[in-house]
C-alpha cells in the first residue's frame, strides 16, 4: 500500500513530540511560536550539515559503485574471451595435398553475361575485324543482367564513333524487345564479313562499307537459331577504323 498523508491530528502529535528548550516554554504565545520554529530550523540545519559531512567521508558513492562493477564484468569478459582456444576452422591447416588431388573446377563465363567487348584482341587497323567486332558485342545480349538494351551499346562502343554510340543509346532497339518478350538470351556464335554491294557508295581510303552476317543463338522459353545481316559504314581516324553507320537496325 502507498503511504498515504498524516492527517491533521498527526501532525499535531509530531510537533507536540518535539523536544524544544526551555526558552520554548515560557513567555507570551507568539514568543513561544517564535522560538519553536527557530528550534525546528536550527535541527534541521544541523542533519543537513550532518548528512553533507558524512557523504564526504564515504569515499564510495553509487555512480563509483556502478562504474567499478561494470569495469569488473569488462574485464571479466575480456579476458575469458582471449582464453578461449581458437577453433579448428581458424587455424591453417598443414596436411599436403595428395598427389593424385585435382585443382577445383573454375567455371567458363557465360560471353552473354560479361561487360567486355570481346574476348578477344581485335586489330583496329582491319576494318573488317573492326565491323565484325563492333555487330557482335551489340548483337550479344543478356536482359537480366543488362537491364536494357545500353548494356550491348557499351560492349560495342569500342569499336564505334561517339556520334554513332550517342545515337544508339537514345533509340530503342526492337529486336530488343522481343527478345525480352521471349525471355531469351543471344549469344553471338559466328560472323563473316563481306561488301556491302553496289548500292552503296564505292570505297575509300578513308570509308568502307561492309556487310556483316552474324549467327545469333537464342535461349529462352524456347531455343532458336537467329541469322542478322547488317551493313556498316566504317571510317578511319587515322591509325584505326571505327564504325560510324549500321544500317538494318
Amino acid at each position: 500500500m502507498p503511504p498515504t498523508d498524516p492527517a491533521p491530528e498527526d501532525w499535531r502529535a509530531v510537533l507536540a513530540s518535539w523536544d524544544y528548550p526551555d526558552d520554548a516554554r515560557t513567555g507570551t504565545r507568539c514568543q513561544r511560536r517564535q522560538a519553536k520554529r527557530q528550534h525546528r530550523q536550527d535541527a534541521r540545519r544541523h542533519t543537513a550539515d550532518w548528512v553533507r559531512e558524512e557523504r564526504r567521508r564515504d569515499p564510495i558513492r553509487p555512480g563509483c559503485a556502478l562504474v567499478g562493477v561494470l569495469l569488473v564484468l569488462a574485464v571479466g569478459a575480456g579476458v575469458r574471451y582471449l582464453s578461449t582456444p581458437d577453433t579448428p576452422a581458424a587455424q591453417p591447416s598443414t596436411s599436403a595435398a595428395p598427389a593424385d588431388a585435382k585443382p577445383p573446377a573454375t567455371s567458363t563465363p557465360d560471353p552473354a553475361t560479361s561487360s567486355a567487348p570481346d574476348p578477344a584482341p581485335v586489330d583496329m587497323t582491319n576494318s573488317d575485324a573492326v565491323a565484325a567486332a563492333a555487330i557482335r558485342g551489340y548483337l550479344t545480349r543478356n536482359p537480366p543482367v543488362d537491364n536494357g538494351h545500353t548494356a550491348s551499346v557499351r560492349r560495342a562502343a569500342p569499336y564505334m564513333t561517339r556520334s554513332l554510340v550517342t545515337n544508339l543509346t537514345a533509340s530503342a532497339d526492337p529486336a530488343y524487345g522481343r527478345l525480352v518478350s521471349r525471355g531469351g538470351v543471344a549469344v553471338v556464335s559466328r560472323t563473316t564479313v563481306g561488301p556491302a554491294g553496289a548500292s552503296l557508295p564505292v570505297d575509300t581510303a578513308l570509308r568502307v562499307w561492309r556487310t556483316v552476317t552474324a549467327r545469333v543463338d537464342v535461349t529462352g522459353y524456347e531455343h532458336y537459331v537467329e541469322t542478322v545481316t547488317l551493313r556498316t559504314e566504317v571510317i578511319s581516324t587515322g591509325r584505326e577504323w571505327r564504325v560510324a553507320r549500321i544500317l538494318g537496325l
